[in-house]
């Protein structure tokens, strides 16, 4: 257990230890690890929404991903094994509904066979069991689902992730503030760091947590820090199935490695409904849930960032697709199509979009991995998209103990 002195035992004027900036789950759970490595610290949380997990944290298909797709090594495939078996722990624990259902990523078409065999091998790498299947084994596990053959993971469940957000702010004994919008940051070498919110409200802090997601590129900025990315937005969207007896569990495509988005998938829910989706389109706002949602300083920042640029070139293709999907329902119920020909438009009911917080360099490049950096009495989450909330618990411990460190050196004589 972490032995530090708390800058409030030393005094100094400060309101707390460790200042969290956003309320979603990465950010409540780096409170939650804190507190339980270094009882006694103070952390106080700043969210600006009137309650947790209103953005990536809850709107999401609700998936406890069991690490399959990530590059063996990377934060993302270390984070998710591990955290996929710690967030069914959690959920037990503490009587979240949640369940262990398993999963298939399925092949349709003989190009996708060389990427299917390449998503075992990785698997594999990953220390995650796998079980190949032919297509006539497909049907034991969804009688509905076609294809030429198929994985099944039978480490992925679903959970309700709002509800361990709630739960981890509870269990953290963190201070919460919400309507607590950032809007000014004053970081002071060997001082530390003061925020002044939306109502004029300020708090000083020996050390400042960034995980605010959509916005974290901001927050950073506002510090005086050059994140050297941007978070680019893209809009998944999402139906629920009218019928959701045609899915016993997930179902999910042969993902291109080009991108980070796993493809249009099919997830039923611990509340019984099947989510189908998400497409991923570009958002006219960071919190552009729709296309009638635009800000045009947002979107103008999105259009000035040469990496927004380089992308649209590299991947007009894919783009244009997604587009497609995003404005046809007829195009998007193809697609589904391809895993469960059963389905019809009439059995697509529209659900809630979310907002995916994309990291893009400069260059053009998505970051495919979590990010994470520090800086002066700072550390700055800069892209925590999905597995995050699966690896939520992990992350968390890892954010913390870099923040801990730097209260620790703050305090010392």
């Amino acid at each position: 257990m972490a032995q530090v002195r708390t800058a409030s035992a030393r005094g100094g004027g400060y309101d707390c230890d460790v200042l969290v900036v956003g309320g979603g789950i990465v950010g409540l759970s780096t409170a939650y690890a804190i507190t339980r490595a270094a009882p006694g610290t103070r952390v106080t949380v700043l969210e600006k929404e009137p309650g947790p997990a209103r953005h990536q944290t809850g709107r999401n298909s609700g998936v406890i991903h069991s690490g399959v797709y990530y590059r063996p090594g990377s934060l993302k495939a270390r984070y998710a094994v591990r955290g996929a078996a710690e967030m069914v722990k959690f959920c037990a624990e503490y009587g979240i509904p949640h369940a262990v259902t398993g999963k298939l990523i399925v092949a349709t078409e003989r190009a996708e066979l060389p990427r299917l065999h390449a998503l075992v091998q990785r698997a594999r790498e990953n220390g995650i069991p796998v079980r190949e299947l032919g297509a006539a084994q497909i049907p034991e596990h969804e009688p509905e689902v076609r294809g030429l053959a198929a994985i099944h993971v039978g480490t992925t469940g679903v959970c309700d992730y709002v509800a361990v957000a709630r739960q981890l702010a509870h269990a953290s004994g963190a201070e919460i503030r919400y309507g607590a919008e950032v809007r000014h940051v004053d970081r002071r070498l060997g001082l530390g760091v003061a925020v002044r919110t939306r109502s004029g409200d300020v708090l000083r802090a020996r050390v400042m947590v960034n995980c605010a997601g959509l916005h974290c590129d901001e927050i950073a900025r506002l510090t005086g820090d050059d994140p050297g990315m941007r978070i680019v937005p893209f809009r998944g969207e999402y139906y629920e199935l009218a019928r959701p007896e045609l899915v016993r569990g997930l179902v999910y495509p042969v993902p291109d490695p080009a991108f980070p988005f796993l493809g249009v998938h099919l997830t039923r829910g611990i509340d019984g409904g099947v989510h189908i989706g998400p497409n991923a389109v570009p958002a006219l706002a960071r919190e552009g849930y729709g296309w009638g949602v635009v800000r045009p300083r947002e979107l103008g920042g999105t259009l000035a960032w040469p990496g927004s640029w380089r992308i649209a070139r590299r991947h007009w293709r894919y783009g244009a697709g997604e587009l497609r999907r995003s404005l046809s329902k007829a195009a998007f119920t193809t697609a589904v199509r391809r895993l469960l020909p059963a389905v019809t438009e009439d059995d697509l009911v529209a659900a809630p979009a979310g907002v995916r917080a994309q990291a893009v360099l400069a260059d053009g490049t998505l970051v495919d991995d979590f990010l994470i950096r520090e800086a002066a009495h700072t550390v700055h989450v800069l892209n925590a998209p999905s597995p995050a909330a699966t690896a939520s618990l992990p992350i968390g411990r890892e954010v913390g103990r870099r923040a801990l460190a730097m209260l620790e050196e703050a305090v010392r004589p």
